[in-house]
């Protein structure tokens, strides 16, 4: 569902700037060839793009339904979930796939810098088969 805000703006509509003033947050972040993953402090996912639904072997849907601890393999459940991704920001976490395997994945900083954030929005980049052909 695409859904471009109409209001006045200064630029010509059909300009590249007036394009991104109009689009919705969450259809750009769908729109990001990485994968993409909002938690809420109380663990609930909020929004997963299809690019990280692939990564775990789900659709992006699949993996809103999920809570926090379902999604992440070896993170400490203690704390609110936002807390959990800050603490990680930048290490290697273990994310769970569809079939019981390990994803393994850089996670990002949160993209919401505030420490009132009540949201955590971060970027993954998987690192399962570097990984596993650096260890042979």
């Amino acid at each position: 569902m695409e859904r471009r805000q109409t209001g006045h703006t200064d630029q010509d509509p059909q300009s590249p700037m007036a394009l991104l003033q109009n689009m919705p947050a969450l259809v750009m972040l769908e729109r990001f060839p990485v994968p993409v993953l909002a938690i809420a402090e109380d663990g609930t996912v909020l929004f997963a793009n299809t690019a990280f639904g692939e990564m775990v072997g789900r659709d992006a849907d699949a993996v809103t339904d999920m809570p926090f601890a379902e999604v992440f393999h070896s993170l400490p459940a203690d704390g609110s979930a936002v807390s959990v991704m800050r603490a990680n920001a930048g290490l290697l976490v273990d994310l769970v796939h569809r079939d019981g395997s390990i994803v393994r994945a850089r996670m990002s900083k949160s993209a919401l810098l505030r420490g009132d954030d009540p949201v955590a929005l971060a970027t993954f980049q998987d690192l399962t088969e570097q990984l596993w052909v650096d260890e042979i």
